[in-house]
């Protein structure tokens, strides 16, 4: 009798433990899932309300969701103009904070940009970005045909840059951030719209190693070169295209092309010192447009590249001192 009751004592005992785990897992990873997290870095790329930052501190991607509660600021203050998901533009350097759900991404309560104009720019780009995803080959071509109005799209391209400059300065003095986002929108709007207007006088082509969108010595010192044979001309735009060769995935090669042309767009700025506004578009366009054929290693080295034009108006050309610099 006592052998029969010690035996029903563990077994009761033992159902207890076992109803038990499930509860205090499942509580323990709440408790993870529920965790503060931030993170510092530039954005490669986004989908829907999903945005993949490249985390500045061990380069690391890591995705951040965007919600409706979500507060955007610029550079330490709310901005007067609404922002939404679209104002995450690749390119653009961003702190995220919030906490991280069950798949390891972070739920952001609060997005800083870290540049006071990165809202004026990162609106005036998005439509073009959408627009290089969705029409990959008609955006490839556009900047290098042009029309023949150069004179008149100069002089709208001038008068533009004018406004935005006294606008600003204006708005510097007043203290009103508003007036200078739109003046800003303003003049980037026109600066893309007349994009046609403008031809490449100077190229560079950037190569990474296979998989990689870090910038290499031979890479960076291509970059510094094609800026400062180029620093004497007036009014130019700069055209960053990434591309990667044919091995991998469609979907992940165009997110890897996206990756490498961000990094370029973030070296020329932090290093090269070109203005926020005279980067284009940094946009990414996968396996396709091959330099040359993908049949052999030396082929696709070639294919894993960025290449980068410095676009000026045709009526300011036969002016310019230009040259092309080759890695």
């Amino acid at each position: 009798m006592k052998s029969m009751r010690l035996a029903f004592l563990s077994a009761v005992c033992l159902y207890l433990l076992a109803a038990m785990t499930p509860i205090a897992a499942a509580e323990a990873q709440q408790v993870s899932n529920g965790r503060k997290a931030k993170v510092n870095g530039t954005i490669v790329s986004r989908d829907g309300n999903a945005v993949k930052v490249l985390d500045k501190k061990d380069g690391s991607t890591k995705i951040v969701n965007i919600t409706d509660t979500t507060k955007i600021q610029r550079d330490g203050f709310l901005s007067r103009t609404p922002m939404n998901v679209t104002a995450m533009v690749p390119g653009l350097r961003i702190q995220a904070k919030g906490v991280t759900n069950a798949e390891g991404q972070i739920d952001a309560k609060k997005v800083k940009f870290f540049h006071p104009d990165a809202f004026a720019i990162a609106i005036a780009q998005e439509q073009q970005i959408m627009s290089n995803q969705t029409a990959v080959g008609h955006a490839q071509t556009t900047a290098d045909q042009g029309i023949t109005n150069a004179a008149a799209a100069q002089s709208s391209a001038d008068q533009a840059q004018s406004t935005a400059n006294q606008g600003v300065a204006t708005a510097q003095a007043a203290g009103t951030a508003a007036a200078a986002d739109a003046v800003a929108v303003q003049a980037v709007n026109k600066r893309v719209s007349d994009l046609g207007d403008y031809t490449t006088v100077a190229t560079a082509g950037v190569y990474f190693a296979n998989n990689s969108y870090r910038l290499n010595q031979t890479g960076k010192a291509a970059l510094d070169q094609l800026i400062s044979t180029n620093s004497n001309i007036n009014g130019y735009l700069i055209e960053i295209a990434g591309y990667t060769s044919s091995t991998g995935g469609a979907k992940h090669n165009q997110k890897l092309s996206e990756q490498r042309a961000a990094a370029v767009a973030q070296y020329l700025r932090e290093n090269a010192d070109v203005p926020m506004w005279r980067i284009v578009v940094p946009a990414g366009y996968g396996e396709t447009h091959p330099a040359v054929s993908n049949d052999d290693s030396k082929d696709r080295a070639l294919n894993r590249r960025v290449e980068v034009r410095i676009l000026v108006s045709k009526g300011q050309r036969e002016d310019s001192q230009v040259a092309t610099a080759q890695p």
